[in-house]
């Protein structure tokens, strides 16, 4: 009778074991499924702010710092490389969660639900070394490229169409790289950007090219989400805020050489 009634023991003790095993895993199960996904819209050939490095990997200072935004939230990052002209039907349809890889709030205060700005840039010309192209004034009756829907393309379009209007020609390009083969091959003149793609291009490419000392215009980066969306924003920002102070802000800006470009941390 005591054997059978320490069998029974035994059985009971293993189907709670096994219960408790159970409810572990389903536990586990359960956070993973609700594990939030976080979905960056970016352009993809914008460097330092989002790109393809060697290996095949979507890097770049924006993309490092929605990264750490995630792992300090337990959040999954989702990097969506987008056309860059259909970001906003891209972020009302709900693929993306927020646009963030270079994008100025400048002109689109009313557009979206914006963080506090982070990046200060200004949109410059870029010609080649030996183009004998020294001043804006050297510009006229030259083809200039330059991105499509870009800051650049809003300067030329707005306070410095004056300017654009003493060029020969006006390309517009869906990326910066197709822009700058064609620079490298002589099919453009120059190329209007925003500084901080610039200072990369030129660092990247050697001696080649050189930035013109007068600038189209200046404006702030910051982190766009749909209109209304409070609440992610508030959740995105406020974890920004304390990356800047510990100092994590400030030692991912140095490792793609924007330290004089942010404005936070400072």
């Amino acid at each position: 009778m005591k054997k059978l009634i320490g069998l029974m023991l035994v059985a009971v003790m293993m189907m709670s074991l096994l219960a408790g095993c159970g409810s572990k895993e389903a536990a586990e199960a359960t956070a993973d499924a609700e594990k939030k996904t976080f979905t960056v819209g970016f352009d993809a050939e914008f460097p330092p702010y989002g790109y393809m490095d060697e290996n095949g990997e979507y890097t770049g200072f924006d993309l490092d710092l929605a990264q750490e935004v995630c792992n300090r939230l337990g959040w999954e990052l989702v990097k969506q490389p987008i056309d860059w002209d259909s970001k906003d039907m891209e972020l009302s349809s709900g693929a993306i969660d927020c646009i963030w890889n270079g994008f100025t709030i400048n002109g689109r205060e009313d557009a979206y639900t914006w963080s506090v700005p982070y990046v200060d840039n200004s949109q410059v010309v870029v010609v080649a070394a030996d183009s004998g192209i020294a001043s804006f004034a050297d510009l006229a009756g030259k083809n200039v490229g330059v991105q499509k829907d870009s800051s650049a393309l809003a300067a030329l379009e707005g306070d410095a169409a004056d300017l654009a209007a003493t060029f020969a020609d006006m390309i517009q390009y869906a990326d910066y790289n197709t822009g700058f083969m064609d620079l490298e091959q002589g099919a453009i003149d120059a190329i209007a950007i925003d500084i901080g793609v610039a200072d990369y291009q030129i660092a990247s490419r050697g001696d080649s090219f050189v930035k013109l000392e007068e600038k189209l215009a200046t404006e702030q980066y910051g982190i766009g989400f749909k209109l209304g969306n409070e609440e992610l924003k508030n959740q995105v920002e406020e974890t920004l805020m304390k990356m800047v102070e510990d100092g994590t802000f400030t030692k991912i800006a140095e490792e793609y050489g924007l330290t004089d470009s942010v404005c936070l941390g400072k």
